[in-house]
């Protein structure tokens, strides 16, 4: 009976990935679609997020990849995976699967994608080399790497031949997997379709920061085998000659167009069915779309052009007039710790295009917004270690910039980035072609009551995310435009935001967080609300961080008072107050850290780290350092972490105040301040800026009237320069205005949010705030005051305070079984050769990798 309900007209879909399953969503979508609809697939799974392929490395399983299942399940649909179809008879019009089974169509649609193809050199086909394409390609990558580090005894050696975006991705999965990984650029710089070379290098110093090699201008002539037949080396054209245990090959794509060549369709001279605007092939009955169709000469690998084939051609098969814009080449990076993005015309090619332009090599910052020859109209850009503004600028491209490009290329001495609406006619999703109008009309005509509901309807941020953050705030506009009340939320536990959650803990004097969520919310808590509550409780009780119920609170490093790094082992800082430290001081650290066979490092914050400590070694490290006058440097904490200095007026001939003496004090009176996000300071002794003072959230710099004070500066991903607060404060006024801003960042931010983004959130924004500090604007001064007042007073060094209580030492066992010394048959083999390595002898008695660490079997 269902069958006879059925439309009768049949569209074959040829493929199963992202850009089918959007026709196929889209067909369905528009009202009662005259069509039954057959997918045929190559691959034994439903189609899946390619854009997302890498987080499969990050614990994301194929199931987590799948797309939305209830297009497929629509009963007009039939899916039909690992067979891929064959052959084409366009004047029969069916399709014939590598089964043999036949599908007779009234309209064909390619959707057939694009393969990983590998160099035409000799050994590129050994077993060790790999594409990067599909789930398949990943785990066979996963179980070789796992098979053959165990055959060697030790870690691989990774090549990566291809430095485009793909490339990029396939090394940081390789890294994740324990490879050391480099990547092998044929051009000059990488991400070369994106990125102009200055960009490039940029990238290349952040790429190689994260532990991947670069190296650019290699062309590989040869891959060869060892004696059991597997990939064990790259000779490259100009002789030279590396070793690889596992190569992966990101070389391009090749479109998927022999069906289509072998049933004479026209198709481009290197690749791709050639489509009109409509999508249609030289054959009306046959649509193309995504990477297999050629649009004006060109072939594209991105999902979001694909996807508006996919809408145009299912409103065409719909009698609409739909027709395809062009190709949409804007990209963002997905590889962990690496901020990158390119849209528009990023290289300039317009005529008389202009580039405004701003670099930190030093820093890993290079931002280029290319505008019109009036400097008008935002053409296109690139942004690289801090794409913070691609949300803002991507939907503006051939639109006026609206405002000064230095306020989205250095939003901050005083100038603001624009706040203004997005035209309806932009584009806020490039992935699905949603506009900002399109997200309005959601909330207005769908009635949808959030991001979250918008992007269910629109699909705008369904796809790579790089967008959601410029559609919450779209929507978030429009709500309070209705009247509604945005919710702030801290979590599903706790109606009420982290601001709103602080005054009520004041307010209340709760003192614990099983009466602050029975009074305030409900269930038992999760990893959001309890380090947040734990983070205000600190300040407002002043508990040790592992007294009682704050104890179960903590983030992972706060429960052990230590930074965890990715060995598992721990690292230990002791503060140095702005830099300063004796040379017994120095002595005893050294010694510390030979006889705990610990790796030392001089941090950016002007202190030691000392990485490779054991948990049951904590105490016995930091017994030591208690007792030559340290105290914990609060490295694990969202607290105070450093005050940089120069050696000011004490040594500088250039030094007009004691940049050395304020940053001491600063630091000793902050220590252990827990604030929302961590906090750092830094003194100049003039004007030359040698303690970096304006990259902090607070900088201080000495001038012959005074100490100018800077605040909301941040490093990180997002870097942002202070805004100038004051001028010519004597010292008293200088740390009383520091006291203010503090705590009113402190009581008033939301959870995670650091300075610069909660200064830009201000109401009243910098004038506000001086308002508030020096004008008491909000009549709290006096509150503030008092409140530092009793941080300074109740100070105590955590470290300390743990080293004297035996039950806060029950936490540092690595085993239960033995709880006062380690297992003597387990021996521990330091990383980077600062200690005596394992001799032979040693490592044949039998060693297995742990993530970096060698933990040897005495026998």
């Amino acid at each position: 009976m269902i069958a006879d309900t059925l439309p009768s007209r049949r569209v074959v879909v040829v493929g199963a990935g992202m850009v089918a399953h959007r026709f196929v969503e889209s067909l369905l979508a528009r009202g009662d679609a005259p069509w039954r609809v057959t997918v045929v697939g190559d691959e034994g799974r439903l189609p899946y997020d390619r854009v997302g392929l890498t987080s499969y490395f990050s614990g994301r399983s194929a199931d987590d990849l799948a797309l939305e299942a209830a297009p497929l399940r629509d009963p007009r649909v039939t899916v039909i995976p690992r067979d891929p179809v064959v052959m084409i008879d366009r004047d029969r019009r069916f399709v014939r699967t590598a089964s043999g089974v036949e599908h007779a169509y009234d309209a064909l649609v390619l959707a057939t994608g694009s393969s990983a193809p590998r160099p035409a050199v000799e050994g590129a086909h050994l077993p060790g080399c790999f594409v990067y394409r599909t789930i398949d390609d990943l785990e066979r990558l996963t179980a070789f790497v796992e098979r053959r580090s165990a055959e060697l005894g030790r870690p691989l050696v990774g090549r990566v031949v291809g430095g485009g975006l793909l490339g990029l991705e396939a090394a940081g999965a390789l890294r994740g997997l324990g490879v050391d990984c480099t990547v092998l650029q044929s051009g000059t710089h990488l991400m070369n379709q994106q990125l102009d070379r200055a960009a490039g290098e940029v990238l290349g110093r952040l790429i190689t920061r994260r532990g991947i090699g670069v190296r650019t201008q290699a062309r590989s002539t040869r891959f060869d085998p060892d004696h059991t037949g597997q990939v064990a080396g790259i000779e490259f054209q100009d002789g030279s000659y590396e070793a690889a245990d596992v190569v992966i090959f990101t070389v391009g794509v090749r479109a998927n167009d022999r069906i289509a060549r072998e049933a004479d369709l026209p198709s481009a001279p290197y690749g791709g069915v050639i489509i009109d605007e409509a999508c249609r092939t030289a054959d009306p009955a046959i649509y193309a779309i995504g990477e297999v169709a050629s649009f004006e000469g060109r072939c594209v690998g991105l999902v979001a052009p694909g996807y508006a084939m996919a809408e145009v051609a299912a409103d065409r098969l719909s009698g609409g007039e739909a027709s395809f814009p062009g190709y949409d080449d804007s990209t963002k990076l997905k590889l962990s710790g690496v901020d990158v993005a390119s849209f528009g015309d990023a290289m300039a090619t317009t005529p008389g295009a202009l580039d405004v332009v701003y670099t930190d090599p030093i820093g890993g910052v290079y931002k280029k917004l290319v505008l019109s020859d009036d400097a008008r109209t935002l053409l296109g850009g690139i942004l690289v270690g801090d794409a913070s503004a691609y949300g803002s600028l991507r939907p503006l491209v051939g639109m006026p910039l609206g405002a000064d490009p230095a306020a989205y290329l250095l939003p901050a001495d005083g100038v603001e980035a624009p706040a203004g609406d997005l035209p309806d006619e932009a584009i806020v999703c490039s992935c699905s072609s949603v506009t900002a109008g399109r997200i309005r009309g959601a909330v207005h005509d769908d009635g949808c009551a959030d991001a979250a509901a918008v992007k269910a309807c629109t699909k705008a941020g369904a796809t790579c995310g790089s967008c959601f953050v410029t559609v919450k705030k779209i929507v978030g506009k429009e709500l309070t435009r209705l009247g509604q009340t945005v919710s702030t939320a801290m979590c599903e536990h706790f109606d009420l935001s982290r601001r709103q959650l602080f005054d009520a803990i004041l307010v209340s004097e709760l003192t614990t967080f099983s009466e602050i969520i029975g009074r305030f919310g409900r269930g038992r808590g999760c990893d959001i609300c309890k380090p947040a509550v734990a983070s205000i409780l600190a300040g407002l009780v002043g508990r040790h961080v592992l007294d009682g119920e704050n104890a179960a609170l903590q983030d992972t490093n706060d429960h052990v008072m230590a930074n965890m790094q990715k060995d598992g082992s721990y690292s230990v800082v002791p503060r140095m107050p702005g830099g300063e430290v004796t040379p017994e001081g120095l002595i005893e650290v050294g010694q510390i850290a030979k006889d705990f066979g610990l790796y030392t490092k001089i941090t950016g914050g002007q202190r030691i780290d000392m990485f490779g400590a054991r948990l049951e070694q904590l105490p016995l490290i930091w017994q030591r350092l208690v007792d030559a006058g340290f105290e914990s440097g609060h490295a694990y904490g969202k607290s105070l972490r450093t005050v940089k200095s120069c050696v000011g007026s004490t040594w500088c001939r250039y030094g007009v105040l004691d940049s050395v003496g304020m940053a001491v004090r600063l630091e000793l009176r902050y220590r252990g301040l827990r604030a929302p996000h961590k906090l750092k300071l830094g003194v100049s002794g003039c004007a030359r800026e040698c303690a970096e003072a304006r990259g902090k959230d607070v900088g201080v710099i000495a001038t012959e009237h005074g100490w100018n004070m800077y605040v909301g500066g941040n490093g990180g991903f997002s870097p942002r320069h202070a805004q100038l607060l004051a001028e010519g404060l004597s010292d008293a006024e200088l740390i009383t205005a520091i006291d203010r801003f503090f705590l009113y960042y402190i009581r008033t931010a939301d959870r995670l949010q650091r300075t610069a983004p909660w200064l830009e959130e201000l109401e009243g924004g910098i004038d506000g705030l001086r308002a508030v500090i020096f004008d008491d604007a909000l009549g709290i001064s006096a509150d503030l005051d008092a409140a530092m007042a009793r941080h300074v007073d109740g100070y105590e060094d955590e470290w300390a305070a743990t080293l004297r209580d035996p039950e806060k030492l029950t936490r540092f066992h690595s085993f239960v079984n033995a709880p006062d010394t380690p297992d003597p048959s387990l021996a521990y083999v330091p990383e980077r050769g600062q200690v005596r390595p394992a001799t032979r002898e040693e490592r044949e008695g039998g060693a297995v990798l742990i993530a970096g660490t060698t933990l040897e079997v005495r026998r």
